[in-house]
């Protein structure tokens, strides 16, 4: 079951009111914006309320697009105080009161493992074999580009994107997904990252279409993953107009 809380511009824990407002009784989700709004005065009494575009419902006919309140966890207590009490809604509280106090602990786990000096020193260590990539990407973005590629620059976010999918369970994009790793999660990217420098100036030495290059890194980190298994990162909504920094 996708988690219903989750973490806006990487920081503070909020629900959507789209994801609630059916569950709680309402035929629209306008009609429960509309309490939010009646009382918006209040609702900002605990915090900045931002609102995100959603996105139309896959399969819909699209039309104009919905905006979807952002409520952190004491916005959320005043909206559940508003709003009428049936079996189906007072589920959906206990739920999201539970995923609120759980991801609180998440952060203050993460909080504790990122101030220790064992994370800050793979972190580190993981920066530097980043680097090394990098380099080798940048031979391999000319090499492609001199066998025809038109978008070569695109690998090194194709490649770091591949990686994070290959190793990690993620349902949501990330600021820089490497900053919510646990010290396990680091080692095992910095891995992969290695893995992905070796197939790359293998396939270059071996005089490969840049294309096949490619596939032979993403088969090679997939095997390393099946070995390991894919573990979980903590859910964050998607922050626009960030840089993914290394």
């Amino acid at each position: 079951m996708t988690n219903l809380v989750k973490l806006y511009k990487g920081k503070e824990p909020v629900v959507k009111s789209f994801d609630i407002w059916e569950k709680f009784g309402y035929k629209e989700h306008s009609k429960l914006k509309r309490v939010i709004n009646s009382n918006k005065s209040a609702f900002e009494e605990h915090g900045f309320l931002p609102l995100e575009r959603q996105k139309p419902i896959k399969g819909s006919d699209g039309g104009r697009p919905d905006e979807s309140y952002l409520l952190n966890e004491s916005q959320f207590t005043l909206l559940v105080m508003l709003i009428k009490n049936t079996h189906e809604s007072i589920e959906l509280k206990q739920r999201i009161v539970k995923e609120f106090f759980r991801m609180r602990k998440t952060l203050a786990n993460l909080a504790s493992t990122r101030s220790s000096e064992e994370w800050q020193h793979v972190r580190k260590d993981g920066k530097a074999v980043y680097l090394q990539k990098a380099d080798v990407i940048k031979k391999f973005v000319d090499y492609a580009t001199a066998q025809g590629s038109k978008s070569a620059n695109m690998y090194y976010s194709n490649l770091a994107q591949m990686e994070n999918k290959a190793l990690f369970l993620i349902e949501q994009k990330y600021p820089n997904v490497r900053e919510v790793l646990n010290i396990k999660q680091l080692m095992q990217v910095a891995t992969a990252d290695q893995i992905v420098e070796k197939a790359l100036g293998d396939g270059m030495e071996q005089k490969l279409h840049y294309k096949d290059i490619y596939q032979l890194a993403k088969d090679r980190v997939i095997q390393f993953s099946e070995i390991l298994g894919k573990s979980m990162v903590i859910e964050m909504l998607e922050t626009p107009r960030l840089n993914q920094d290394v």
